[in-house]
Order: C-alpha cells, then structure tokens, then sequence
C-alpha cells in the first residue's frame, strides 16, 4: 500500500464520510489510527470531524504540523480539509509517513472557486501522493455530469471570482461541471 494518499473531490462528493467511514473500520480491526483537521475548519466544533451527512469522530484540531507526530503505534493518520495546511505541513506529513512508517491518508479539496489549485493539494502532488479522485454530479438540475468545479455566490446569488482562496462554510458554494461552471463564471460556453 502507498504511504501517501490523496483523496479528492468537489464539495459533498463524501471526502469526510469517507474518511470517518475509513477510520471506523480501521479501529474496528485493532489499528491505531490518528484523526487531524485544520484549525480553522470550527464550522462543526473544534475537535470533531463531521459529515453533512449526519456522522462525526473526535479530532485533534491544530494549525500547523510544525511540533505534530503521532503517538507511538499509531499505524494510520487520517487528516481531513487538507487543502487548508500549508504546503510546509505536507512535507511534514511525508516526513511522517517515510520517516515513521504511518500510512497517511489526507482529504480535501484540489482547487478553490476561481479555478486555482489549493498550495497544499499543489504540494501533495509535487511529493507523489496517490492520487484518488471522490465523484459527485453537477448540483445544476437536471445535469448529471462529473462535478469537477466549485461556483461561490454572494449574498444576492452573484458569482464570486476573487477574494480568499480559504473561505469557510459551504451554503455560499456549488459544485458543478466543467461546462456550467464556464457557462455561469465566465458567462459563455467553452
């Protein structure tokens, strides 16, 4: 097995499901396993990685990986909202993962709302982490296409193209395809 996973998706394409899903069987089979997310990802408590879905598991919340190993026997280290650390916070996990023997298994984003890739999905590529893509369809009606972008709206439902690439919480966020995502950003079929 690789010792540095990717795994990523849209927004509601499952990642933390997934990951909650993965830890659950994993400690039901006696393996020690690690669960970390970002500081900045409170939007459901600080120390609780939670599904829409409606499931949950404690978390250590930090804002970097500067000063994080995990405990002795630790086997798995499942991080979630990776897109949020710092490309530096990667290489610590590849550290940990070569250097510790932990099999590392992050979750996140790839790229932001104005089609940019997130500094850390950028680094875990650099670094040659597995790479496994989570599908979802086009949250437009009617589209059952691979949603592959993410549109963010104002209050008024007007798109936003700039601003912070981190903007938390997703009631403001669509995912779409690649064509409605050109059709409603940049006005225009491509």
């Amino acid at each position: 097995m690789a010792n540095l996973h990717f795994h990523y998706g849209t927004m509601g394409s499952s990642k933390s499901a997934e990951l909650i899903i993965t830890a659950y069987n994993f400690k039901r089979n006696g393996t020690s396993v690690a669960m970390v997310k970002p500081r900045c990802d409170n939007r459901f408590g600080d120390t609780k990685i939670t599904s829409r879905i409606g499931i949950s598991m404690d978390a250590i919340s930090l804002k970097n990986l500067d000063e994080y190993r995990p405990a002795p026997g630790t086997s798995i280290l499942l991080v979630d909202e990776v897109q949020f650390f710092a490309p530096s916070d990667i290489d610590h996990m590849v550290d940990i993962a070569d250097n510790h023997g932990v099999i590392v298994m992050t979750y996140g984003l790839m790229v932001d709302s104005n089609e940019k890739i997130f500094p850390a999905a950028r680094r875990l590529i650099e670094v040659g982490a597995k790479l496994h893509r989570m599908e979802s369809n086009c949250q437009i009606p009617g589209c059952l296409c691979l949603a592959t972008h993410h549109l963010r709206f104002d209050a008024t439902g007007h798109v936003i193209r700039d601003g912070d690439q981190f903007a938390m919480g997703d009631t403001n966020y669509k995912s779409v395809c690649r064509r409605h995502f050109y059709e409603i950003y940049h006005g225009r079929s491509h």
